[in-house]
């Protein structure tokens, strides 16, 4: 299957990219290289995927999305069957501090896949949204029957944006899409503006960490790996419409179903690298959320998979990654 992977540069991109090149997918990968974070740390994933065995199957192209030209251009020469559609401006607290990067890249962007997927008949297009888009919600776990009416910053209100537009263009054109509503990813090869990198970084060179809502969080921490395996095995089974609908549209939380208190959580981060980290404790950050829980239940049923890597062994994972790439740059 030819399979157009946007973000491929990017945490989970990186990794579905070469999930998919393993089992003898062709993958065109798409990614604008943005300087949100560093730059070396997306190219390093690309070079990671030129080393593939499998490589010879993959191509990259740096292309902004949120270019309409360049991206009907893409698809016309392309023709992929498929599209993980990963590429975003992710980050809660960026997003109180430059919005219009998020209507680019969240918004703009996406129309142009959605008109892409439309105009050259994309079999299934798979997206990322994500946990945030339950934003004041309080019932836990946090199930997609649930309404999301309530997002607490701008990223999450363009993540149900998102939902919403991919429903329209599945009501209108009959295009096949499936959301993915990621929670709190984390391992080997993450963004350096997540907890793990920023504790570890902190722990490490003797800096406090910063703890916000006085620690009185907790998250439902997934490991890269489930979320990919997820992600692979979505891709494979085209929405179909729900009872009662005719639009093929579907929507999955993929999460550890398995929340950890955020002290817990730095906790097991202390005990891999061996190290007690110095704390800071302040107030709730605007736009952040008290708690996330994934309920599972509905992505179980559609593939027969869930999210199950204990924290204790994707941290392992993480922190054997972390002192490694990080030694050598």
């Amino acid at each position: 299957m030819k399979i157009l992977v946007t973000g491929a540069a990017g945490f989970i991109g990186h990794e579905t990219t070469l999930k998919l090149l393993a089992r003898g997918d062709t993958v065109v990968g798409v990614d604008n290289l943005n300087d949100y974070y560093d730059v070396s740390l997306k190219e390093a994933r690309l070079q990671d995927i030129v080393k593939h065995p499998q490589a010879s199957n993959f191509k990259f192209i740096k292309l902004d999305l949120a270019d309409s030209s360049a991206t009907e251009t893409l698809f016309k020469a392309e023709q992929p069957e498929s599209v993980i559609h990963l590429a975003a401006q992710a980050g809660v607290r960026y997003s109180l501090q430059n919005p219009h990067a998020y209507v680019q890249s969240n918004l703009v962007a996406f129309t142009n896949i959605l008109e892409g997927c439309r105009h050259h008949k994309v079999e299934h297009l798979v997206y990322a949204s994500s946990s945030s888009v339950y934003g004041g919600n309080t019932k836990l776990p946090f199930s997609e029957q649930e309404t999301v009416d309530h997002p607490v910053s701008l990223y999450a209100a363009t993540k149900k944006a998102n939902e919403l537009m991919a429903h329209t263009y599945s009501h209108l054109y009959g295009i096949p899409t499936t959301g993915l509503r990621f929670f709190t990813v984390y391992g080997p090869w993450g963004r350096p503006d997540m907890s793990p990198i920023l504790f570890a970084d902190a722990i490490l060179n003797n800096r406090p960490i910063k703890v916000f809502n006085h620690g009185d969080m907790m998250r439902d921490f997934t490991y890269i790996d489930d979320i990919v395996e997820g992600v692979v095995r979505v891709l494979d089974k085209p929405a179909t419409p729900e009872a009662g609908s005719n639009v093929p549209y579907r929507i999955f939380n993929i999460g550890n179903n398995a929340p950890e208190k955020l002290m817990d959580f730095i906790g097991t981060l202390e005990n891999a690298f061996g190290k007690v980290a110095e704390k800071e404790f302040f107030p709730m950050q605007a736009g952040d959320v008290k708690a996330t829980y994934a309920d599972t239940n509905a992505l179980e049923a559609w593939v027969g998979f869930k999210p199950y890597t204990p924290l204790t062994d994707g941290i392992a994972k993480f922190v054997t990654w972390y002192k490694d790439y990080y030694s050598k740059s």
